[in-house]
């Protein structure tokens, strides 16, 4: 699953020196020159010569022991189990580093476990609270039409050359983190695009990641809750880090607080800006305009020698508030030396898996957009882009909110949705540990009163429902309806309890139901 086969053999002791230099070593055992080849937290995908971090409130002994049977040679863990693990480290002849942190030991000890990936492969992260995704694939759409190969670390998927797979989480622990760039290396692959989460900012995923590019999209009040961050402060701050470890920095002068966003990049060696008609910017858009469902806009600050009229730039995708993200993707393409014709080529045959995918059906009457919105600033993005390509539809919008965590969505979603719909579908999505019917009803109490609202759990039978009162109830004789179909995107997974049960996408849903003609 992981190993590249480069240079350097790191051992044992090596990690151990480098822990003690670090001032984060506090005893380890007897010099040992064995191999260690990987590194893993997670005692299911141990493999032969890892190293192993015990990490967690809920670590058990019986992990550590299923990692050594795999063949952990070595395992790192804090003062409060030594006394529960020593036994088995002397059983199984195991090296122990004991520590003061194991999130800073798995924050230290990757890069030197796979031999200093990064200095292969050009690394771009981009954060934001909205546009993360969209604004990846773009970047990775680009390199391919440059004729190169990237990785991609996201919350759709993560695809590393040798491994790929459905994302769970956006961004994650700093030894997956490692072992997915160096299998770029290994696969040949000269880039690694990432999403990074202000969850992997705040918990230390990313640190010690030297980022050839940080991008910072925007930012907007999100992930408030007991679990992930307890104020809006404490979110922000979190995603200013990118910047600690950033060779260039590339900023949308269209973010709330700018002005402090570009006092946190000035750290960077470089910053690049950009904007939708900012001419003060490195790279700026103007004259953004619908061709079809895709959006065209002139591009400036690419080229000197066409300074008035700028670049004519066609993005494959729905939605105006997507050019942002482009500019985005463009400014960190240039940095690592992709020239305009890859950089128009990559965008035009843009594809984003469940992001503005429209599909329209065959007597034109209804058309869906199937989108990933789900917080404040993605849903009033999206609702104003809709209103404004079709001011004259009526709108279906079917969402739900997640389960244990951002809290504030439940009053957000419906206010923001409300004023530009002509009836809320409230249905299941991603409830974790929470009743799906109290999230719902949660949902429906923040309606303003006016807005015909209702719930239903099933989101193969909500789905239904949108297109049949499309059809029937909210018709317009000279525009389209629109149904828009919110959150999970191309998801094949639902966050149930502890699992991720397999579901039928949205945008599945949408090309199978939005023909139907007949309803019950």
């Amino acid at each position: 699953m992981h190993h590249s086969d480069f240079a350097a053999v790191t051992t044992v002791d090596t990690l151990a020196k480098l822990l003690d230099v670090c001032g984060e070593l506090r005893a380890s055992e007897r010099v040992d020159e064995r191999a260690v080849t990987g590194c893993s937290f997670d005692s299911r995908a141990v493999s032969a010569g890892d190293v192993f971090f015990c990490k967690g409130a809920a670590f058990k002994p019986a992990f550590l022991s299923m990692a050594l049977d795999a063949g952990a040679v070595a395992f790192v863990c804090e003062e409060s189990l030594v006394e529960s693990l020593e036994p088995l480290a002397k059983e199984n002849g195991a090296a122990m580093l004991v520590v003061d942190s194991v999130r800073t030991a798995m924050a230290l000890l990757p890069p030197e476990v796979y031999n200093r990936p990064d200095h292969d492969v050009k690394i771009v992260g981009i954060t934001g609270t909205k546009g993360k995704t969209t604004a990846a694939f773009m970047l990775q759409s680009i390199i391919k039409a440059a004729g190169e190969s990237c990785g991609m670390i996201g919350s759709v998927n993560t695809d590393d050359g040798i491994e790929c797979y459905e994302s769970t989480n956006t961004t994650p622990e700093a030894p997956e983190v490692w072992r997915h760039i160096a299998n770029c290396r290994a696969s040949g692959r000269q880039s690694m695009v990432m999403e990074v989460s202000s969850q992997a900012l705040k918990y230390q995923r990313v640190e010690n990641l030297p980022f050839d590019v940080a991008c910072f999209l925007n930012i907007g009040r999100d992930h408030i809750s007991p679990i992930e961050h307890p104020t809006f402060e404490d979110y922000f701050e979190s995603k200013l880090r990118i910047f600690d470890q950033a060779k260039t920095a590339v900023v949308n002068l269209g973010t709330d607080e700018v002005e402090r966003v570009l006092e946190a990049a000035s750290t960077a060696e470089r910053l690049v800006t950009v904007g939708v008609e900012h001419p003060e910017a490195s790279l700026w858009a103007s004259d953004v305009r619908m061709v079809g469902f895709n959006i065209e806009f002139n591009l400036h600050g690419m080229s000197a020698d066409k300074p008035e009229a700028g670049e004519k730039v066609l993005l494959g995708i729905a939605g105006d508030f997507n050019v942002e993200n482009a500019l985005v993707a463009i400014a960190a393409a240039r940095e690592i030396g992709i020239g305009i014709d890859a950089i128009k080529k990559g965008l035009s045959k843009l594809r984003v898996p469940g992001r503005m995918e429209v599909v329209e059906s065959k007597d034109g009457r209804v058309v869906c957009v199937v989108d990933y919105a789900h917080n404040q600033l993605s849903f009033r993005s999206l609702f104003l882009s809709v209103k404004r390509a079709f001011p004259a539809s009526p709108v279906i919008a079917l969402f739900g909110a997640a389960g244990g965590k951002a809290q504030e969505r439940r009053e957000q979603l419906p206010r923001e949705a409300a004023p530009y719909s002509d009836l809320l579908i409230f249905t299941n999505e991603d409830p974790a540990h929470e009743d799906p019917m109290k999230v719902c009803r949660e949902l429906a109490e923040h309606v303003p009163d006016d807005t015909p609202n209702k719930i239903i759990l099933d989101r193969e039978a909500a789905v239904h429902a949108a297109f049949k009162a499309a059809r029937e109830e909210y018709v317009s004789p000279d525009a389209p309806t629109i149904v828009l179909l919110l959150a999970k995107g191309d998801e094949e997974l639902m966050h149930v309890g502890d699992e991720f049960v397999p579901i039928e996408s949205d945008l599945s849903l949408a090309n199978r139901l939005i023909d139907v003609t007949q309803f019950d």
